[in-house]
């Protein structure tokens, strides 16, 4: 008798994903598949694909461990018809089950796909809510309601309130929300973060980093040193390093930068998180449980907390909210095209050289580096968001279209007009200066604006200021700087446009900046 088809995605490796609900061994078919398609429809980091397959094939390993048959595609297997629904229809045309059944996917052109794969094959195909997360679909929109702005800060609590998370009956425990003010130290000199476990590729991952080198050497990014947890287990000793030896510092200096130092206190669970490795209510809870302990700070605890329990979860509900216009938003009409020098690094500016190169190396930066280096200037000079997402999309390991989205066309470059956020984070290097210390020993000067060496990012917030004063002006979290800039002599004024002028047309012919 035919059994079901149940499609398992490779950002969705937990046991308990809901398409996995109900499975009969005896009867059901689990199928994952390599392909093509979702490897190259943006130049994803080599390191981002080694990850995935690595994570697909050990978890495909473990399900047939527990006695379930796996139909599994390899990414170099003759057959394979390099997409998702050639694989599905592939596995219904052999097996003939009765029913597909798959869980809804973090994009929307994946969840577009899958709505025809019924038509496709002439099987009917039920889609699950991902119940992996902490607010489902309907319940983001019950509480959204006919809210006209929705806010990541009383969402957050909502979720706390419901989850009982760093709770004293009705009260946040320390009696505030959010210790978000006192998250926002440098990093003092000499103070050196606690270094990051680290996982040696198994002889599985090494198979598949071979195949990555070969069928992916045009992709930007390398390879050397992969050293991502590709199961469970590795995913769990990783947080477990995390809280024991960086949790502690996480508070203080979570928004801090410094000079190759690529993780500093952070605890890198976005990446096994994301693919399904680790379960977010958990890792709230055990954090909670070091606070309690005595073992890490408030501001720690709560900081990390509002990352998962709020930041994650909003931003997931605010994607399926806005998809599919979100995609096409662009409220600053900003139309540069991306510069070479983020998939290169190659660049003057020692932020950017900094936050690019990392990401390079390590398919790896910081929430910090991501919006107010890499995110702050493509806001400054007026880079496409079309152009952005795809980058973030392609050269981070946690990013899918669901995260990735929001948080660069939102959050970063405001091309939303406000729905992720109240007001663009801009800032001059003036922030990068005191946040970092990338300033020192950098061809630009942090403190000059309009000569030759004056650093890029002062022209180009002053000029993006003046670009957009007039929607700025009405804004309470922006009208002081519009202000200041009004009250500026318009020789200072001129030169500062004059400056930008010439940044942003050396961004057009691609010059070296």
């Amino acid at each position: 008798m035919p059994g079901h088809l149940r499609v398992i995605l490779g950002d969705q490796l937990s046991p308990a994903i809901a398409a996995l609900a109900g499975l009969d061994p005896g009867a059901d078919t689990v199928l994952m598949a390599e392909v093509m398609g979702e490897c190259t429809y943006v130049p994803h980091h080599p390191q981002k694909i080694a990850l995935v397959l690595a994570a697909m094939r050990h978890f495909a390993r473990a399900l047939r461990a527990r006695g379930v048959t796996v139909r599994y595609v390899a990414l170099d297997d003759p057959a394979n018809t390099g997409t998702l629904a050639g694989e599905v229809a592939r596995a219904c045309a052999a097996l003939k089950p009765d029913a597909i059944i798959a869980t809804e996917p973090g994009e929307y052109r994946v969840l577009e796909a899958m709505r025809g794969w019924a038509e496709q094959t002439g099987i009917p195909c039920e889609i699950r809510d991902d119940t992996r997360f902490l607010c489902s679909r309907a319940d983001f929109a019950a509480w959204a309601g006919s809210k006209k702005q929705l806010r990541m800060e009383f969402f957050y609590r909502e979720m706390r309130r419901r989850h009982r998370i760093l709770m004293e009956g009705d009260d946040p425990v320390g009696g505030k929300w959010n210790y978000d003010p006192e998250n926002r130290k440098s990093l003092p000199a000499g103070l050196a973060p606690p270094e990051a476990k680290r996982f040696p590729p198994t002889a599985e991952t090494r198979e598949v980093l071979a195949l990555i080198a070969a069928r992916f050497a045009d992709h930007y990014g390398s390879l050397d040193g992969f050293d991502w947890p590709v199961t469970a287990r590795d995913a769990e000793a990783g947080f477990a390093d995390f809280l024991a030896h960086r949790l502690p510092g996480f508070g203080d200096w979570q928004d801090a930068m410094a000079a190759d130092r690529d993780f500093m206190f952070h605890s890198l669970v976005s990446v096994p998180l994301n693919l399904g490795l680790l379960d977010p209510l958990d890792l709230c809870r055990r954090a909670e449980a070091e606070y309690e302990a005595g073992r890490a700070p408030l501001n720690a605890v709560e900081g990390f907390i509002r990352q998962i329990l709020g930041w994650r979860e909003f931003i997931r509900g605010i994607y399926w909210r806005h998809m599919p216009g979100y995609a096409t938003l662009n409220a600053l009409g900003a139309d540069l095209p991306l510069p070479d020098f983020y998939w290169t690094g190659a660049t003057d500016m020692r932020c950017m050289a900094q936050a690019i190169g990392q990401t390079l190396r390590r398919a790896y930066a910081h929430h910090i580096q991501r919006l107010m280096v890499t995110g702050n200037f493509a806001l400054l000079a007026g880079i496409a968001p079309d152009a952005v997402d795809r980058w973030y999309l392609a050269v981070y390991a946690d990013a899918y279209e669901w995260v990735e989205m929001p948080n660069t066309r939102g959050m970063a470059l405001h091309a939303d007009g406000g729905i992720v956020g109240s007001k663009p984070y801009a800032a001059s290097g003036a922030y990068i200066a005191r946040m970092s210390d990338y300033c020192a020993g950098c061809h630009y000067d942090v403190k000059d604006a309009t000569g030759p060496r004056a650093c890029p990012f002062n022209a180009l917030y002053w000029d993006f200021i003046a670009r957009h004063a007039d929607r700025f002006a009405a804004n309470p979290r922006m009208a002081m700087p519009v202000r200041t800039w009004h009250k500026m002599a318009e020789p200072k004024r001129r030169a500062l446009r004059d400056r930008a002028a010439e940044l942003r047309r050396r961004l057009q012919h691609g010059d070296r900046i």
